[in-house]
């Protein structure tokens, strides 16, 4: 029989760190999953899209044009997911593929008519969805969230760098 999910509080010491469950990173994963999970079900029911389909509308609704490298870029997908996601909407009219402005090769990409009105009522779904977590914060918290995201992003990219440097040649 497992044992049952540790009741929120806060944070422990990273001395205190016994299991996956007290990491933060973990914690901030979980957190990370719940807000997708919301988000995909609503979009799903309300507008027939996925929350990678509704990434990608969003993104065209306020950057278009955009290439397919951009675009996976930004969303944080991989290029192949991208392109599926892409001819998904392209096949439902969402999408416009034309060539792109600087390379002919390229394919800029934006939104159809019918593709900007899903969009806007996407994101309409999205600004409802973050005015109730902003309620959800007590006054004056959402400044220290903010500041604390903004600081763990850039220790994380540090981290990530860091890696990609390689294993470094003992001195």
């Amino acid at each position: 029989m497992s044992a049952p999910p540790k009741a929120p509080g806060p944070a422990p010491e990273p001395a205190a760190v016994a299991t996956i469950r007290d990491l933060l990173s973990y914690r901030i994963h979980r957190l990370a999953n719940a807000l997708s999970r919301g988000a995909a079900l609503r979009y799903r029911q309300e507008f027939g899209v996925s929350l990678m389909e509704w990434r990608i509308l969003a993104l065209l609704g306020g950057f278009a044009p955009l290439t397919l490298r951009d675009l996976a870029r930004e969303s944080g997908l991989d290029k192949a997911q991208a392109s599926r996601a892409v001819k998904a909407l392209v096949e439902r009219g969402l999408v416009e593929r034309a060539p792109g402005s600087t390379d002919a090769r390229e394919v800029a990409l934006r939104l159809s008519a019918e593709g900007a009105r899903v969009q806007e009522g996407l994101m309409r779904a999205a600004r409802e969805r973050e005015a109730a977590f902003r309620a959800a914060l007590p006054e004056g918290s959402l400044a220290m969230l903010e500041e604390a995201i903004r600081l763990l992003t850039a220790e994380a990219r540090r981290q990530a760098a860091l890696v990609d440097q390689g294993p470094r040649e003992p001195g």
